[in-house]
């Protein structure tokens, strides 16, 4: 529950502190006078957006903080630590949580869950688990089939939930596999051409087989044998510088054995020649083998290069071919075949893929729609409950001829099933049911909505609940019993009304009043918890727009009496 929120520089708000607490909390005040911001202050607690034009006029920023009571090992106590935040768990188990907002005038806002700052999101994941806001909108609201299918489903309960998620799953699949199939039938013929055209890439790829490299190999291959005379000259002028083989030319292996043999003669007078002759032994042995090498490579040279390179040029036609067909180098070409045989495989497969999917999705509408009757099985047989429980809910608020009439119908399938639900209210015996969308005044509405809220909370508990002037169009012995169910709805929950009525604020146990003041030139509210007497004036104040009035302040008492058995 909310302990007590803080406000600061928020609308006409200067500072204003609302203790809360438990049990039934009517909030009061005149036209204008603030309350409005209380309930935008809470919003903002809850994650909604935040808008800089409620910033008090001439505050750099507005500042919200709010206490609550939490249980220490609950959803929310989780949240919270995952956000990094703090919560100080008591021995009883229950916990302390503050939470914090600010807005700037610029527009710039920012959260603190748990003493730590956080995303303003984290705000809207907890407030499900904290708080229930009802206000006029949620009125309108609840003309909407989706807003009355949803309380019908919390009224439910888990066993609606649990179906309601498996179905969810189900219908997630089937409308997955169902727009594959549409995919593939629809592109069915385009894929036949990709298939066909992928055969004759990968036959035309397969018959040149192109290996790694190979367009690198041929292109030196035809670099030596476009090249081959000259490559003939050079190494015959080579080898013959090196050595003639006729015994009487002046090539380097002849000059070499001749200074090898001029040394050979005076060696044996000069040790320090030796290393020389040496030397000279080495180069004439080195000189033998590089014309042996030359001998050999021009041994190796084809006589008939020409024809050799014909074929090579060819082969390197046929490769460049490919690799401008089907990709910038020849790496592309042959990993162009792996991948495409691999989407030829999957293509040729569309056939049994088609089969397959048309199996499951047949299957999984089946499914659906078992998991669907079964949905809509739950859902009528709650509706009896629940059109029966709010029938004599209503009976109790000053409608004792009222029937609400609760339809479940068929509609086509989405993702919450296949049921239209539709709140039908009966205003006296004799009556045609009408949609409440249809035939509701907006003070009908209201006791509606509070009756369903009274209802559900036996079987959907949620700590707090907010009724921002739920009583509108709602008057005399109509608001009294307002009150009264309010007040009944405060044993199980925290309740928080934001009304205009004495009726209803009669039976609170907590009131607070919004008062509004100016020093001329500014005006500020503040917050003011009543008792007694002080509360009193403010019944009669309600009641008539004068706290003086004796008449109304005895009828404000005698309000009172009657919720308490005292005014005090």
């Amino acid at each position: 529950m909310i302990e007590e929120i803080s406000i600061r520089d928020l609308g006409v708000i200067g500072e204003a502190r609302l203790p809360l607490g438990p049990g039934f909390t009517a909030l009061t005040g005149e036209t204008g006078a603030g309350k409005t911001m209380v309930v935008t202050a809470l919003g903002l607690l809850l994650g909604e957006r935040g808008d800089s034009g409620a910033v008090r006029s001439g505050s750099p920023q507005a500042i919200v903080e709010g206490h609550w009571q939490i249980d220490g090992t609950g959803a929310v106590a989780d949240r919270v630590r995952d956000a990094g935040g703090d919560v100080d768990v008591a021995a009883d188990g229950r916990a302390h949580l503050i939470l914090g907002r600010s807005v700037g005038s610029d527009g710039r806002s920012r959260a603190t869950v748990g003493g730590r700052s956080a995303p303003v999101g984290v705000l809207a994941e907890l407030s499900p688990h904290l708080v229930v806001v009802h206000g006029q909108s949620d009125q309108i609201r609840l003309k909407s089939a989706v807003a009355q299918r949803e309380a019908l489903d919390r009224f439910a309960g888990a066993p609606l939930a649990a179906l309601l998620g498996d179905y969810q799953d189900a219908f997630q699949r089937w409308q997955a596999d169902r727009a594959e199939l549409d995919l593939l039938v629809a592109e069915r013929d385009r894929r036949v051409r990709e298939a066909e055209e992928l055969r004759i890439a990968m036959a035309e790829i397969e018959a040149a087989a192109p290996q790694r490299g190979e367009d690198v190999a041929l292109a030196e291959q035809a670099e030596r044998l476009t090249n081959l005379e000259d490559l003939r000259i050079a190494a015959t002028e080579a080898r013959e510088a090196v050595s003639t083989q006729l015994g009487d030319g002046a090539d380097a292996t002849a000059l070499v054995d001749s200074a090898r043999r001029s040394l050979d003669r005076v060696v044996a007078h000069d040790s320090t020649l030796a290393p020389i002759t040496e030397q000279l032994d080495a180069a004439s042995f080195a000189l033998a083998e590089i014309s042996g090498a030359l001998s050999s490579y021009l041994g190796g040279l084809d006589a008939d290069g020409a024809r050799e390179l014909e074929g090579i040029q060819e082969r390197r036609a046929a490769l460049t071919a490919l690799t401008r067909r089907y990709g910038p180098s020849l790496d592309n070409v042959i990993d162009y075949l792996e991948s495409g045989s691999t989407r030829l495989l999957e293509l040729d497969n569309d056939a049994d893929r088609i089969e397959q999917l048309t199996a499951e999705v047949d299957a999984g509408l089946a499914r659906v729609h078992d998991l669907a009757a079964r949905l809509t099985e739950l859902r009528r047989a709650a509706a009896s409950r629940l059109q029966d429980a709010v029938s004599a809910e209503l009976q109790a608020l000053a409608m004792p001829d009222a029937r609400l009439t609760i339809e479940v119908d068929e509609r086509e399938l989405t993702l919450t099933g296949h049921d239209q639900v539709t709140l039908l209210l009966q205003p006296h015996p004799g009556a045609e049911p009408r949609p409440l969308g249809k035939g509701a005044s907006g003070g009908e509405l209201s006791r509606v909505m509070l009756a369903i809220e009274v209802v559900l909370a036996g079987s959907d508990p949620v700590p707090t609940f907010v009724f921002d002037e739920v009583d509108a169009g709602v008057g005399g012995a109509s608001a009294s019993e307002i009150g009264r169910r309010l007040a009944k709805l405060a044993q199980t929950a925290q309740v928080i009304v934001v009304t205009h009525l004495a009726q209803v604020a009669a039976y609170s146990t907590n009131h607070l009043v919004v008062e509004k003041g100016t020093d001329g030139s500014v005006t500020t509210s503040n917050v003011r918890l009543v008792h007694a007497d002080d509360r009193a004036f403010e019944m009669a104040r309600l009641l008539s727009g004068s706290p003086d009035s004796e008449h109304a302040l005895a009828h404000a008492k005698e309000l009172l009496e009657q919720a308490h058995g005292t005014w005090v």
